[in-house]
């Protein structure tokens, strides 16, 4: 395993998932004193699990498919269109 991709992966998707709506459900879903906690963990974990499957299986088609460099434009206008879209919203 390369653990330089590893921890390059794992820190950005955590910092994204930080503060989003995923974490702030998760909260008010850990919030009820009726529901399991470990319930909780382990549900969340596995949809972000499945998530990130599904996330994994698409890069993968579209590799096959896509020369990587088009693919990394395509994200990079994703992005930004999804920034400034944020920014004309407020």
């Amino acid at each position: 395993m390369d653990w330089k991709i590893f921890l390059t992966i794992f820190a950005s998707v955590f910092i994204a998932e930080l503060g989003d709506k995923t974490q702030l459900a998760t909260m008010l879903f850990a919030a009820d004193k009726e529901v399991s906690k470990y319930t909780v963990f382990f549900a969340a974990s596995a949809a972000l699990i499945v998530a990130s499957a599904l996330g994994v299986l698409a890069g993968s088609v579209l590799a096959e498919t896509m020369d990587p460099k088009y693919l990394q434009i395509a994200a990079g206008i994703g992005f930004i269109a999804i920034g400034v879209w944020t920014l004309l919203r407020v």
